[in-house]
């Protein structure tokens, strides 16, 4: 589905529904160097659901024109004008790493179009290490392969994939590769410079699910739970087995976690 917001072409994957506003709608927000093709199962299964879904890419990535934004707060507030531009009046909010984030802020820059949130690999900091941050900078393959080698789990090197006919390794590096220079950058340095996570979430009203991988390298269980203890009542999950990426790890369990 495309939209024009502040004058730029946006694309969202509706998740193989025509996006219906009078419906509870959920959002679905990728994280860095990623677009909505990271969200194939869980789109779907909520679109046949009775939901109205968005799983947009956000500027410079995917099919979304750009230039991609530099920090959370701006792409917080271009969820909100995505949904304005979808004439939906609030939405469930699902965010994936710098996914999360953005949900996070956008809940508390515009707490009247947020009815819930769900944050998966997240954490109070997102700190990302100079070697990472260096090699994205010079546009290095490095970066790609240290992204996606922390961001998969044990069981996802071992090559084989849920959803048949896939390869969890192979498919976030082609992702990743498919980035314009300078975009994973730009992601990594939103994700390293944001201090806001506590402060917002301290301001949460909403009904709030964090989700974790028992062995994810990049936000581990122990940071999302502190996310967790600054969020009135917010529920945690802890996935056995599952690194940073459980929307391909472990896509049977991060479903019902999130349809709770």
């Amino acid at each position: 589905m495309k939209f024009s917001i502040n004058g730029l072409d946006a694309f969202a994957a509706t998740g193989g529904r025509e996006f219906d506003p009078s419906l509870p709608a959920v959002v679905f927000i990728h994280g860095a160097g990623f677009d909505h093709t990271a969200w194939a199962l869980q789109t779907r299964w909520f679109a046949h659901h009775g939901f109205a879904v968005l799983a947009p890419d956000l500027p410079g990535h995917g099919r979304s024109a750009g230039p991609s934004f530099a920090t959370i707060a701006d792409m917080a507030d271009w969820i909100a004008a995505l949904l304005d531009a979808a004439k939906a009046s609030k939405a469930y909010l699902i965010g994936h790493s710098m996914g999360s984030m953005i949900a996070l802020e956008t809940a508390a820059r515009h707490p009247d179009k947020v009815s819930a949130l769900g944050l998966i690999g997240s954490a109070a900091a997102m700190t990302v290490s100079p070697d990472l941050l260096n090699a994205a900078e010079a546009n290095d393959h490095a970066a790609i392969d240290m992204v996606s080698i922390w961001g998969l789990g044990f069981k996802a090197e071992l090559g084989g994939s849920l959803a048949p006919g896939l390869w969890m390794h192979g498919g976030a590096q082609t992702t990743l590769q498919r980035c314009a220079p300078g975009v994973l950058f730009k992601d990594l340095s939103a994700c390293n410079s944001y201090q806001n996570a506590l402060t917002a979430a301290a301001s949460v009203k909403v009904p709030t699910t964090i989700i974790m991988g028992e062995r994810d390298l990049m936000t581990p269980a122990r940071a999302g739970k502190a996310l967790a203890a600054a969020i009135p009542n917010a529920r945690t999950v802890i996935l056995p087995g599952a690194g940073h990426t459980m929307m391909a790890e472990s896509p049977d369990e991060l479903l019902a976690a999130l349809k709770r």
